[in-house]
């Protein structure tokens, strides 16, 4: 089984981070956790809990297999259904929320399966 390297997590971050032009303090707000706290995600020092990992993929609007192994899997396709029916309500960020607790449980279990 593959083991998760945070720093490479964190520097995928950064790097869809500063793609989008966005300073650490504008990601961090969007995820609601300090700055200094997405400092040490980004530099791989602190390791994040996975309501902040999908914090984070939302407010980048990025894979988690993009940010967890910098590749993203055909098998996250089949979400693309979920289409929410009227932007900005909870119905849609809880329905974001769970479509991203599905993609991230879908990469871990095709990790565990190349095991």
């Amino acid at each position: 089984m593959r083991e998760l390297d945070y720093t490479k997590i964190g520097g995928r971050i950064r790097q869809v981070r500063k793609v989008k032009g966005w300073s650490q303090d504008e990601l961090a707000r969007k995820c609601e956790i300090s700055m200094s706290f997405l400092g040490h995600i980004e530099r791989g020092t602190r390791i994040m809990s996975l309501d902040t990992f999908v914090s984070i993929c939302n407010a980048l609007d990025a894979d988690a297999d993009e940010l967890l192994w910098g590749t993203a899997h055909a098998s996250n396709a089949v979400l693309d259904m979920w289409q929410p029916k009227e932007e900005g309500t909870r119905q849609d960020r809880e329905t974001d929320s769970y479509s991203m607790y599905v993609r991230i449980m879908k990469s871990v279990a095709e990790i565990m399966n190349e095991a």
